[in-house]
């Protein structure tokens, strides 16, 4: 009899427990979609593509730019071309200096052994999305070498501000 008691208790405290666990978890809104620059050669007329869906125009998304590079990279920065296109309109295009290190502190972002990830809050705050619906985005470098070299891939990472 003790033992039945005891298998119910623990029964009740593990599916207790189970119940906090999930009412506890938030979904968290997130799309990242990054392409892969062959041969780490990315030529002038190649560009990293996706698209993502926007449901909810009331909050705020933080839009960043992902980009992985060799320590071989021979620049501090890459300028970029990105285009966002809103559902049922044209691109909008901006041109984008991004800063990858500076000779004195090295390379910024997180780096495992000579491959480098660096992510960049683009505009430098969340911003809101005036439609829901399918956008589309383009990145595609626009320096001086064609092909830049050591460049393994680019992107585009959107998720909900916090608060």
């Amino acid at each position: 009899m003790k033992r039945i008691r005891i298998f119910k208790i623990q029964f009740l405290l593990i599916a207790f427990a189970g119940l906090i666990f999930i009412s506890s978890c938030n979904q968290i809104e997130i799309f990242e979609k990054n392409t892969a620059i062959p041969k780490y050669e990315w030529k002038q007329n190649f560009s990293a593509k996706g698209d993502f869906l926007i449901t909810d125009t009331v909050s705020a998304y933080a839009i960043y730019l992902v980009l992985r590079h060799t320590d071989a990279y021979q620049y501090n920065n890459i300028w970029l071309n990105i285009g966002l296109q809103p559902p049922g309109d044209s691109m909008y295009n901006q041109k984008v200096n991004l800063v990858l290190g500076n000779d004195a502190n090295g390379w910024e972002g997180t780096g495992m052994n000579d491959i480098w990830e660096l992510r960049k809050l683009l505009n430098g705050e969340p911003r809101r999305f005036k439609q829901p619906g399918k956008y589309s985005f383009t990145i595609s470098q626009i320096m001086r070498d064609n092909p830049l070299l050591h460049v393994m891939s680019a992107g585009l990472r959107v998720e909900k501000a916090k608060d």
